[in-house]
């Protein structure tokens, strides 16, 4: 396994839609599993494809507080929504900034897990607010796009200015 690059805004990578997995080969759970490993490290709760330069349609998460509950969602697909929860997102892709943003609260899920094989879950609360956070990141949209023009700037200003002081 393998810790991998995560790509921080405004990297124009993460507009990137991500493609349909057609087969889930090892090269695809290998790439799960380098991914947990990544989100376990940064330290984060979950972790889209498309983060580190993956765009296809792949999302691990853990929101247990022990790191023991891994779930791998290949292709997800939200079938039904219900309700509305707003609550404070971070992201991988923009450490350090926590903004409100609202969401389902209860949302009904299709996708392959790890095997390939088909589940349907329902999901609310933090688990939902992950699975929409991450599915957004699959589509090339940030949380950060639920926020007024004016404080994306400020986040992008200051996110550039944070990587040019690192290279």
């Amino acid at each position: 396994m393998a810790i991998l690059d995560i790509l921080e805004f405004p990297d124009p990578r993460l507009r990137t839609r991500a493609k349909k997995i057609e087969n889930v080969t090892q090269k695809i759970t290998a790439l799960a599993d380098d991914m947990l490993e990544t989100m376990y490290a940064a330290p984060g709760i979950g972790l889209a494809a498309s983060q580190v330069n993956v765009h296809q349609q792949l999302i691990v998460i853990d929101i247990s507080e022990d790191k023991t509950q891994p779930l791998v969602l290949i292709n997800p697909k939200i079938v039904h929504r219900e309700g509305e929860i707003e609550s404070d997102e971070g992201c991988l892709s923009i450490p350090g900034y926590y903004e409100p943003v609202v969401r389902s609260e209860i949302i009904q899920i299709k996708a392959l897990d790890r095997e390939g094989k088909k589940f349907d879950l329902q999901a609310d609360e933090l688990l939902a607010i992950c699975i929409q956070h991450e599915m957004d990141h699959l589509a090339g949209k940030l949380f950060v796009d639920y926020l007024s023009n004016t404080k994306r700037q400020i986040i992008r200003k200051k996110l550039l200015k944070l990587q040019k002081q690192r290279t």
